[in-house]
């Protein structure tokens, strides 16, 4: 952790000089481009729910419609309402 700690101004432009001397001006926006869409990607599949979680998801929202449609068909409508 000391290393890091005395990184300063002067030694951040110099790995940008040497970046830039490396890979030369067109190639760095490219880099830096793909760098982007992979955190995007990874951030995405941070969000994203396990194959086992949709499933689990999926089975509990199937019954939950399944006692909606239930509960519908036991209750009765208005005009068996009116007529009991």
């Amino acid at each position: 952790m000391g290393i890091l700690c005395m990184i300063g101004t002067t030694e951040i432009i110099v790995v940008c000089i040497l970046a830039l001397l490396l890979f030369g001006g067109k190639k760095i926006p490219e880099l830096m481009k793909g760098l982007g869409q992979g955190m995007r990607s990874f951030k995405s599949a941070m969000n994203e729910p396990l194959p086992e979680e949709r499933q689990q998801y999926e089975r509990s929202r199937h019954q939950q419609q399944n006692q909606e449609d239930l509960m519908q068909q036991n209750q009765p409508t208005r005009n068996e309402s009116e007529q009991g």
